[in-house]
């Protein structure tokens, strides 16, 4: 089987187990809550590839992270860590701090 380029968003964040499930993440899209190298993305089926960074809010926190491997299946906790690399989120500049 060829490995593809590309992967539906909502599978990829269930596959990276960034959600429990599939439902979450095709909800996570539609609402405009992720976007994609900063365009707000609001369909479940935008397809992501290596290289893509998404950033998004989680658990009261901004999450940021850059797509590494698209996955094939939904595999254990430590095959879905090694998809993505976490990324630090931009924090507001010191603007006018001496």
């Amino acid at each position: 089987m060829a490995e593809a380029d590309s992967l539906r968003l909502d599978k990829f964040l269930w596959f990276a187990r960034i959600v429990k499930t599939r439902g979450q993440a095709q909800a996570m899209a539609e609402q405009g809550r992720i976007r994609m190298a900063g365009r707000v993305i609001d369909r479940a089926h935008a397809l992501v590839r290596v290289g893509d960074v998404l950033s998004f809010a989680q658990r009261g926190a901004v999450r940021v992270i850059r797509i590494d491997m698209l996955p094939v299946r939904r595999g254990p906790p430590a095959e879905a860590r090694a998809l993505y690399v976490e990324l630090p989120a931009e924090q507001p500049s010191d603007v006018g701090v001496e």
